[in-house]
């Protein structure tokens, strides 16, 4: 039998379902700062109420079932859920801790977790590997919310260190709308883990009237736009559903999209040999990006079996950013992160028999 997980629930949800009160600030407490995987370790709720809850709901619907740990210390985890589905999600380190000359800590490690939103993905990205896998379904809130206390518990990351959530991961988070904005305010509870707006980032492909939807939620989130191409033509052989949703479309959405004014728009660029990769290319992102805060992330395509496409010449690449910059927009050249464990960019996607999906 499938049952809700105490995840999927705000605060006030759970001050409405769990009497008394003072109870549900100690639930919260096993579990988002012990992360509590069941009843039985949450120690000083009284049995009466641990059997009566766990009649009608789990703690954590997650299991891992599979990690892999890449040389950079990136580690990307298979995830299963209550139905037997599986999802990944992605443990980064982006700044590795620094010691003083007596050793004692100046600045903790620094993480990022990327979440998956969906199992699988409707969007159908011609270069993406997630999309292969066509779509199964939405996740649950509480699936997103356990994605990031599973592995802050399985990395032993203390509930009050800082993290950074990117929604990058399975699926396009602006098509599970009502799920994704239900987990930012779970992460964002005070009592919880406390993660503010500014440490989340929504990526989306561009669904335009969507973005209008979050951006009227004024969460206080980041978002990133999966732009890859400067003409519809090629975004359309990139992203089918840039039919519906336009570069002009995405880029008037944006405009409208409230943002930190400390803080820029990032527009990922996906650069792929020979296809959006030379200079005609930049000087055509320099006019559409032109009266936008915006930065651009271009990223290597990493190749994989099947694909008709190519990973860009770095000479390429460090021109095509130069130009950028040259131009007065900013620029990084993103690192591939856990490529040899294929956790990169549009790499996401269940492969063996363990992995797949019932």
């Amino acid at each position: 039998m499938i049952k809700p997980s105490l995840l999927d629930f705000t605060k006030k949800e759970l001050l409405d379902l769990i009497k008394p009160s003072f109870r549900v600030n100690q639930i919260f407490g096993w579990l988002y700062h012990q992360y509590a995987e069941s009843f039985d370790d949450m120690k000083n709720i009284p049995k009466t109420l641990k059997e009566e809850l766990a009649e009608k709901y789990i703690v954590n619907p997650l299991t891992i079932v599979k990690k892999e740990k890449s040389s950079d210390g990136t580690i990307k985890y298979l995830l299963q859920m209550q139905d037997s589905k599986t999802m990944e999600a992605v443990w980064l380190k982006m700044k590795d801790i620094q010691l003083d000359e007596n050793g004692e800590v100046i600045q903790e490690a620094k993480y990022t977790i990327c979440v998956s939103t969906q199992v699988g993905c409707k969007v159908g990205c011609s270069f993406c590997l997630t999309a292969k896998g066509g779509f199964t379904r939405d996740l649950t809130a509480g699936e997103i919310v356990a994605q990031v206390v599973t592995l802050k518990r399985d990395n032993h990351h203390k509930h009050n260190r800082k993290i950074n959530i990117v929604y990058m991961g399975m699926g396009e988070p602006l098509d599970n709308l009502e799920n994704l904005t239900k987990a930012i305010e779970i992460f964002k509870e005070d009592d919880g883990l406390c993660i503010s707006g500014k440490r989340q980032t929504v990526s989306t492909s561009g669904l335009s009237t969507k973005i209008d939807k979050l951006g009227e939620m004024d969460l206080g989130v980041h978002i990133a736009i999966s732009l890859h191409a400067v003409d519809d033509e090629l975004r359309t052989e990139l992203i089918p559903m840039n039919k519906a949703h336009n570069i002009s479309s995405i880029i008037e959405a944006v405009k409208r999209f409230p943002i930190d004014t400390r803080k820029r728009v990032m527009f990922e660029y996906l650069v792929i040999k020979n296809k959006n990769d030379d200079l005609a290319s930049a000087k055509k992102l320099v006019r559409l990006l032109s009266g936008i805060k915006a930065k651009v992330n271009l990223i290597y395509f990493n190749p994989y079996p099947g694909t008709d496409y190519d990973r860009p010449n770095k000479d390429d690449m460090i021109a095509f950013q130069e130009y950028l910059i040259k131009h007065g927009l900013l620029c990084t050249i993103r690192d591939s992160k856990g490529i040899d464990i294929s956790a990169a960019c549009g790499q996401l996607k269940e492969k063996d028999g363990i992995h797949k999906r019932s």
